[in-house]
């Protein structure tokens, strides 16, 4: 009798893409690995998105299943399709983004090798014609196979975005994107990384995140509050978790997430006074959470000193911050 390979869902919300979907589904469509659902979510689209939508459905009967809901959100469309996934394993694309070609081969073969409930590849950042104009290597320095007992300094150093990983289901009983919310990835992903003993990565640039140049200038409001709730949700579960005695690397994701993350946000709120609004409960979060001014300056992600690793701007902005000198930051916003 022969094995039957691991089914993997393919999950893609759609809101008006209409430019880039054909992209990104011709990219899960040519995929190495055969035995994928793509469960595409039109989340209440206004454009085209779902003519494409059903000539894409009708062409590929057997890997597109295709839904159509009342817009939601983000976090919305993507629990109505882990709702109706049928996979061993999840994964997600958003639909202006495309992948490699062996991208899901690879990383099933990983998490058979290695047991791993949850693996991750690298990201780069394209531009509308291709070109690479980033490279975000996710876990250097560390091997394919990673313990978290062993490493678990990967909990405070990863970015949660859920795109570039590939879940096993299993790490979704009891647990969805929190509706409504922003900064959703940061919110469950770490919830789901504490479900899991072992997990594997890839050096390979699998996941092409395309900057779009038509996209309206998000603007940076009082939503950015919702990093804060969503490292105190974390918190909550890190307490609870078998990792729960590891109080160093919770006190390094707060202070990455929920003040090197939400200081990136803030630096983009114009409203002056949703800025000091905004500003006053970061400070009262650090406080609450007894987290030092040397502890911030002082945080190493993958054992390099953060803060010196970043742009001149940045760190001259934090560092303006930290000093309170927030009158004289306005004037340079």
């Amino acid at each position: 009798m022969t094995n039957v390979p691991s089914k993997v869902s393919i999950i893609v919300p759609i809101y008006n893409v209409e430019n880039y979907l054909a992209k990104c589904l011709d990219s899960l469509i040519s995929q190495t690995y055969q035995n994928i659902e793509i469960l595409v979510v039109n989340d209440g689209s206004k454009d085209n998105s779902e003519q494409i939508i059903q000539e894409y459905a009708q062409k590929y009967t057997e890997k597109i299943k295709p839904f159509n809901k009342e817009n939601g959100g983000l976090s919305d469309a993507r629990n109505f399709g882990i709702d109706r996934a049928t996979g061993d394993y999840i994964g997600f694309v958003d639909s202006d983004d495309y992948v490699s070609p062996t991208m899901f081969e690879e990383m099933v073969s990983l998490s058979e090798k290695h047991h791993a409930k949850m693996v991750i590849c690298n990201i780069q950042k394209v531009d509308q014609n291709g070109n690479v104009t980033q490279k975000l290597t996710q876990i250097p320095n560390m091997p394919e196979k990673i313990d978290l007992e062993a490493h678990f300094s990967v909990f405070s150093d990863l970015s949660y975005f859920a795109c570039n990983k590939l879940f096993s289901r299993e790490l979704f009983d009891g647990k969805r994107f929190k509706k409504g919310a922003h900064f959703e990835d940061i919110q469950l992903i770490p919830q789901l990384l504490l479900e899991c003993e072992t997990i594997a990565q890839t050096q390979n640039f699998h996941y092409q995140y395309l900057e779009r140049t038509d996209s309206i200038t998000k603007t940076h409001t009082e939503k950015g509050l919702d990093i804060l709730k969503a490292v105190e949700d974390v918190e909550n579960i890190f307490k609870k978790s078998h990792y729960s005695n590891k109080s160093k690397e919770l006190k390094n994701f707060q202070i990455f997430e929920g003040v090197y993350s939400f200081l990136a946000y803030l630096a983009f709120v114009k409203e002056e006074e949703t800025f000091y609004e905004m500003s006053e409960k970061l400070e009262l979060f650090i406080k609450k959470r007894g987290i030092k001014l040397k502890d911030i300056l002082k945080y190493n992600r993958f054992d390099k000193n953060y803060l010196l690793s970043l742009p001149l701007k940045k760190k001259i902005f934090y560092l303006l911050f930290f000093a309170g000198q927030k009158k004289l930051i306005r004037k340079l916003v």
